[in-house]
């Protein structure tokens, strides 16, 4: 017999890889951050087709809050698959919604909680905040919005507009008239003082210019914004300054909409963010970890807002009866078992290693979030630095460093304004030996990507 020696083949992964290319859009983002094929993933680690495991700090962008196939949700989808009950009714009532209802206002705030409605919308955060602007139209008669620099709150036209990031608001047309306000950001002040003074003044120009009659802001239906910033690098809201758009708001008659789509469920050591500062909106826009890492979006809002018509705001998917059962299911787990608390105290644990670890990794400007949602806003460190001391922003270096975390099995992504922020999303289950082994990964891939030599065409 004959044997033929010839190339080997290339691994299903590689296969796998190569066709996304060929078929999925230009519009792809992850995929081209993370060139693996996962096959198996439980909690916090994921394994590739290559059989490499990699600790996983995106959690699907923050959706999976107990991380991977967590038992409760799996068991949750088990049996609501076994009972027979039906996984698509349209917004007809079922016992898996109304458990799920329960469950979500037993978790909200409960003045909040006391006087809501909730409005399920298509699977995605960008509907939601679609709907929250449209709910808020019909009832004010208003049109325009007020957002924020740094803000994100979707891809739809809506949600875009209120969106801060220009590159991917430009090539489109307006989604309507949104007045842009200064987003507090003590690292990079837009005033150029930083810290709580920065915050005062960002306040203060907002209640000036809604009340000076030649600012050019018609009244608007509604002011939307993130307690803490996640697209926009990590960026925490303070809570007196919360406290102040609030007061602004509310003053004027002006309803106000927290996005909670990636703060919710304890990501940032309170089950929603809102509750850092005890503020009450007029309506909280939540998706990611409520359908426990299931499609499922949905408003929650002020009672007395509640002026639509039937079908004012619909979509053929939503409320699915599988994320309904793994969202109630992941919200009491997380209240039972003290996850809040310990996002809050892990949290603090990293930020504090990390900050500690600056002075001998210098490319490290800033470490900032709230719990388990932080961000490592990477710079150079030879450049100027601003007139807050903030040095510029390095785009190139964070990518490396992105790159030399994979290799050493550690998923993270960028953001912020410049995307030179390492984001920090691990699920609210991460031990003390993963929480260690992040730091290790990432401070190790931080000095391995400063002794690389630049590349001149980065």
């Amino acid at each position: 017999m004959t044997l033929t020696v010839g190339t080997p083949a290339a691994p299903a992964g590689d296969a796998i890889l190569r066709r996304q290319r060929i078929r999925e859009s230009a519009a792809r983002t992850y995929a081209r951050s993370f060139p693996i094929v996962p096959v198996r993933a439980n909690g916090m680690t994921v394994e590739g087709a290559d059989g490499r495991r990699y600790l996983d700090c995106l959690s699907g962008a923050g959706t999976l809050a107990l991380g991977h196939n967590h038992p409760v949700v799996l068991d949750a989808i088990r049996r609501t698959l076994d009972s027979g009950a039906p996984l698509h009714l349209l917004d007809l009532a079922t016992a898996e919604k109304d458990d799920f209802t329960t469950a979500l206002l037993e978790s909200l705030p409960e003045k909040f909680a006391a006087r809501s409605r909730i409005h399920f919308c298509g699977p995605a955060g960008t509907d939601a905040v679609e709907a929250a602007l449209k709910l808020m139209q019909t009832a004010t008669g208003r049109r325009g919005a007020l957002a924020f620099t740094g803000a994100y709150h979707g891809m739809t036209a809506g949600a875009l507009a209120v969106t801060g990031n220009t590159a991917v608001k430009a090539p489109l047309p307006s989604g309507g008239e949104v007045t842009r306000l200064p987003y507090p950001y003590a690292y990079r002040c837009p005033f150029g003082v930083g810290g709580d003074r920065g915050a005062q003044l960002a306040a203060a120009y907002t209640e000036r210019l809604l009340d000076d009659p030649s600012g050019g802001v018609l009244p608007p239906a509604a002011m939307i914004l993130e307690a803490v910033q996640g697209e926009g690098g990590v960026v925490p809201a303070p809570d007196d300054w919360l406290r102040e758009m609030r007061r602004i708001t509310a003053e004027r008659g002006i309803p106000l909409i927290l996005d909670e789509v990636q703060t919710g469920v304890g990501r940032t050591g309170r089950m929603w963010a809102v509750e850092h500062s005890g503020i009450e909106p007029d309506a909280m826009v939540l998706s990611k970890a409520i359908g426990g890492s299931l499609p499922l979006a949905v408003v929650v809002y002020r009672d007395e807002y509640d002026g639509w018509q039937p079908g004012a705001h619909t979509g053929t998917f939503r409320g699915n009866t599988l994320a309904m059962a793994a969202g109630a299911a992941t919200l009491r787990h997380i209240a039972a078992n003290g996850l809040v608390a310990r996002a809050e105290t892990v949290g603090a644990r990293i930020a504090a290693r990390l900050d500690g670890a600056r002075d001998r990794l210098p490319q490290i400007g800033d470490v900032r979030g709230r719990g388990l949602m932080l961000g490592v806003e990477l710079v150079d460190p030879a450049g100027e630095p601003d007139s807050c001391g903030a040095h510029p922003a390095d785009h190139a270096f964070a990518v490396r460093v992105r790159e030399a975390c994979l290799a050493r099995g550690l998923i993270v992504e960028l953001g912020g304004r410049h995307d030179a922020v390492l984001r920090l999303l691990p699920p609210l289950t991460i031990t003390d030996e993963q929480a260690e082994a992040v730091l290790d990964r990432l401070c190790d891939a931080v000095e391995s990507a400063a002794r690389q030599p630049v590349n001149s065409n980065q």
